[in-house]
């Protein structure tokens, strides 16, 4: 079974979404499992400190070294790809998710800041010995790692085996050829004045095929260049 651990001072906000839709059925059927540790468990002190001011000045606070040091070391399990959410990260991108899947098929463990960050002599201390890696979701700041966890971890429980009805549709989803998807048209075939394209309704696969491949180069090309120019670069 694939397993996720998350690492937060607030576990009440797993599974949040994970545990509707089709994660949520996924969870039940025991096609992957949650596993929050809460920081705050590992504070030695009376008070459960976790986080203390930082060093050179600043407003906010930063999460202790000590502390987070000793949740991982207590959880963390060989074979499990180690994520910190971290708006300094690498971008995640649906490649990367792939990556994982297969390399890591024990599951994935990530790491939940908050404040203003985690002393950095820990990140450093993981990364040396268990290659824990920085991921952002965007390029804007939450208030804690917790939401982003619960964007990678559901792009991680749709591609694993079973949960999907229909794994086959993940093929032509964006991203996964470095384009945008086509639009997408459903019932009533005229709504608000706006027609449903002709060739969708005209049963030819071939043109419909070649339909879409041009919307969905056309909406990449003109939103999102940069993923354009790593298609052009692939497709020489």
């Amino acid at each position: 079974m694939w397993k996720a651990t998350v690492y937060t001072l607030f576990p009440d906000m797993f599974p949040g979404s994970l545990g509707q839709s089709i994660a949520g059925k996924a969870l039940k059927q025991e096609k992957w499992d949650l596993k929050t540790v809460n920081i705050r468990d590992y504070a030695t002190d009376k008070h459960k400190t976790v986080d203390d001011t930082s060093y050179g000045g600043g407003t906010g606070m930063v999460m202790r070294p000590d502390v987070v040091d000793a949740a991982l070391i207590a959880n963390v399990t060989p074979n499990t790809k180690l994520i910190y959410t971290s708006p300094k990260g690498k971008p995640l991108t649906q490649n990367m998710i792939r990556s994982w899947l297969a390399d890591y098929p024990d599951g994935i463990s990530i790491l939940c800041g908050r404040y203003e960050g985690i002393d950095q002599r820990v990140l450093d201390s993981w990364q040396e010995s268990h290659g824990l890696e920085d991921i952002s979701i965007g390029d804007y700041v939450l208030s804690g790692g917790e939401l982003a966890a619960l964007v990678i971890l559901d792009a991680c429980i749709r591609l694993l085996p079973g949960v999907l009805e229909k794994p086959d549709a993940t093929i032509i989803e964006s991203f996964e050829l470095d384009l945008l998807e086509y639009p997408q048209y459903t019932k009533p075939q005229i709504w608000n004045n706006k027609v449903v394209p002709d060739v969708l309704l005209s049963g030819d696969h071939k043109n419909i095929a070649a339909w879409r491949k041009i919307e969905a180069e056309s909406i990449t090309k003109t939103r999102r260049p940069d993923l354009w120019q790593r298609f052009q670069a692939k497709s020489k």
